[in-house]
């Protein structure tokens, strides 16, 4: 059956998690699909930035370390994301970027690999994973005596074989939104002597993540998406227990030293997840993280996680629904799966032609998505990806979503030259 704008307008009504919207400052006349690239501001972040500002730093100075908990913001901070992923307390720490992180783990990796098989030769990932995943591997090949081997999902069982040392990937595909089984597929490597990688960029804080439960063996993820930490937010780091301890990670900084303020010439490894620490901590910026995070949490009282996952999928599915009845006119292919076992909280569509134009146009109308160019290839299209985070998007969104994308493609408006001329990010 259709559903009208009434019809979303009565879901939302009936939501038990839209309360959970006035966490955010949402700008008036934007419909904001694009969660998945930078999450909305929570409306705590600047007061609470401001007190860091103001009272911490411009009243505590350097005696805030201690009397503000600053030298522990990576620990605290990571035990609230390790409650969205599946991660005991002391398991995971916020530091870096996700690049930077992603090097120290897939190292550490690498050299448990060389240590126990070293026959093994070959980092396997996705060829349509991120690209800064992909380079970050082919730097660490390089160094590592290893090749980098390249594959698609559907490929995947057939090209984890004997040789492979590591297994590299992003769970939800950044491009696709399509998700893997995390505990099927780290069986699957473990079951040939593969070690498992898992960058959570486009998980954390979208679906259900249970890092233990699946025995993966490191992660990484991103502060600035679904977490809504705010733009270059720090990224989180995981190692299993059953790893942590084994190797030192390469970037052999103070803050990851046994006892940093010793101060000592020759360097010891923290125990646990704190040796992946490196530098000092980005005081201001794990603040705001923290408020992001914690506008994650307030969902648990709802039902936390599954709750999200569950109007996540709610919200896509009409999504979906609706550009297949309302601009059926238009070559738009769902790329996104339709089992909601492997998708993420994402709906990509190929667009082959014109696609940033549209993208564009829509801004233009209110609706921010986003454009993620393609190589030109059936396999590859260029794509208009649409996020959807249950925290702050409603049912009401959605259809004006689709209502706009109607009448940018019936009227033709992303001709004009405005929506055809490309910015520096896309």
């Amino acid at each position: 059956m259709t559903l009208t704008r009434q019809d979303c307008l009565a879901l939302d009504a009936a939501d038990p998690l839209a309360a959970l919207r006035e966490q955010f400052q949402l700008p008036d006349g934007v419909n904001y699909l694009d969660g998945n690239s930078l999450g909305v501001l929570p409306r705590s972040t600047g007061h609470r930035v401001a007190e860091v500002i103001q009272k911490e730093w411009g009243e505590g100075l350097i005696r805030s370390w201690n009397t503000a908990g600053w030298i522990t913001l990576p620990q605290r901070v990571g035990d609230k994301v390790g409650r969205l992923v599946g991660a005991q307390p002391g398991e995971l720490v916020v530091a870096d970027s996700t690049s930077i992180n992603l090097y120290k783990v897939l190292s550490a990796a690498l050299s448990l690999a060389r240590a126990d098989h070293p026959e093994r030769k070959v980092i396997l990932s996705e060829r349509s994973n991120f690209p800064t995943d992909l380079y970050i591997a082919q730097s660490l090949a390089a160094q590592h005596g290893m090749t980098l081997k390249l594959t698609t999902a559907e490929q995947l069982s057939q090209d984890l074989t004997a040789d492979v040392a590591v297994l590299m990937l992003t769970h939800v595909n950044y491009r696709s939104g399509r998700m893997f089984d995390m505990a099927a597929v780290t069986a699957q490597a473990h079951a040939v002597g593969a070690l498992t990688v898992w960058d959570l960029a486009h998980s954390a804080g979208a679906v259900p993540v249970d890092l233990n439960a699946a025995q993966a063996d490191f992660a990484i993820g991103c502060g600035y998406k679904y977490l809504n930490g705010g733009p270059g937010a720090p990224a989180f780091v995981w190692a299993h227990a059953r790893h942590a301890d084994r190797f030192w990670q390469p970037l052999s900084g103070w803050m990851g030293h046994a006892h940093p303020f010793t101060f000592d010439t020759q360097y010891a490894p923290a125990q646990g997840i704190s040796r992946y620490l490196c530098g000092t901590p980005a005081v201001l910026a794990m603040s705001a993280l923290e408020c992001g995070v914690d506008t994650l949490l307030a969902a648990e009282p709802h039902g936390g996680m599954a709750a999200l996952r569950a109007k996540s999928l709610q919200l896509t599915d009409l999504f979906i629904a609706q550009v297949r009845e309302r601009c059926a006119a238009h070559s738009l292919p769902v790329v996104t799966p339709a089992t909601h076992g492997e998708r993420g909280s994402q709906v990509s569509l190929a667009c082959p032609r014109n696609g940033y134009a549209v993208m564009q146009a829509l801004i233009a109308r209110g609706v921010i998505g986003d454009f993620r160019a393609g190589d030109g290839t059936a396999a590859e299209p260029d794509l208009l990806r649409f996020g959807f985070t249950p925290l702050y998007v409603r049912f009401e969104d959605v259809f004006d979503a689709v209502t706009a994308l109607a009448t940018v493609l019936d009227s033709g408006e992303w001709r004009e030259a405005r929506f055809n001329q490309k910015a520096a990010v896309t």
